[in-house]
């Protein structure tokens, strides 16, 4: 992996993590296109720039993360509950998953689904959780339920615990902040695993690749938080829905 390609593939990361547009889609997608093959070296770098943009979160939300806001992380691990089970218990049927195809499907699919939860399910936001510490057990855990569909590539962990969020009532704000939440025990948990496989890649050779791709995935990803909220407060989902079924129909175009 040269620089160019670690500078490419940060800022897919960064940008597109916690977006409802899928990161590994977009970084599997990308990772074709540069010819970068999926090797030990490469998979450490998935776990450096993973774990920048749990940092970015972190900055973002310094507030959250001290003793008081215990309530919220608990709703918080609970959401992350049925991901981390389905995830651990059927983690080689989901490896087998991956593949351009299915991550098209997924990407028109989860695109279509935005354009009808805007079109049917949303109505009068001003009657919408607007903070989300006061979102309930039940609505944390059905949006829990809701992040399990992430597991199938291109669906978009992110997407899926937004539109999770917005049907048990969460405005689109709050929405995406618990998601933006949510991401810290579901990153965690895969960057800690994935570290324990990969940590012999983090060598003098590598450091610099690594180095940058951490670099340009936490500022990317930091900056790409504050300017969705931004988006949020003029704008729906539905940019997204399209953005996603353009996507997957060219995924289909070029690779089949």
């Amino acid at each position: 992996m040269t620089i160019f390609d670690s500078i490419i593939l940060g800022t897919i990361e960064g940008f597109t993590e916690f977006l409802p547009i899928s990161s590994t889609g977009h970084l599997i997608v990308a990772s074709e296109f540069l010819g970068i093959g999926q090797d030990s070296v490469t998979k450490a770098y998935e776990v450096i720039i993973q774990f920048a943009a749990i940092f970015a979160v972190v900055f973002n939300y310094k507030d959250k993360f001290t003793i008081k806001k215990i309530s919220l992380w608990s709703k918080v691990f609970l959401a992350f509950l049925p991901l981390g089970t389905v995830g651990f218990l059927f983690s080689s049927q989901i490896k087998e998953l991956f593949s351009i195809q299915i991550v098209a499907i997924m990407f028109i699919v989860g695109g279509i689904v935005f354009l009808l939860v805007e079109k049917f399910f949303i109505r009068d936001e001003a009657h919408f959780i607007d903070d989300i510490e006061k979102i309930t057990i039940k609505q944390s855990l059905i949006i829990g339920f809701a992040q399990v569909f992430a597991l199938i590539p291109g669906t978009s962990r992110a997407g899926s615990t937004i539109i999770g969020a917005l049907l048990v009532g969460l405005s689109r704000k709050a929405s995406a902040e618990f998601s933006f939440l949510l991401a810290m025990p579901v990153m965690v948990a895969v960057t800690a695993y994935d570290l324990m496989k990969h940590y012999h890649e983090f060598s003098d050779e590598n450091l610099m690749t690594l180095l940058i791709g951490f670099i340009v995935s936490f500022i990317v990803a930091y900056l790409t938080i504050k300017l969705f909220l931004v988006f949020l407060e003029k704008f729906t989902f539905v940019a997204f829905g399209i953005y996603r079924i353009i996507f997957g129909v060219l995924l289909l175009a070029f690779f089949n």
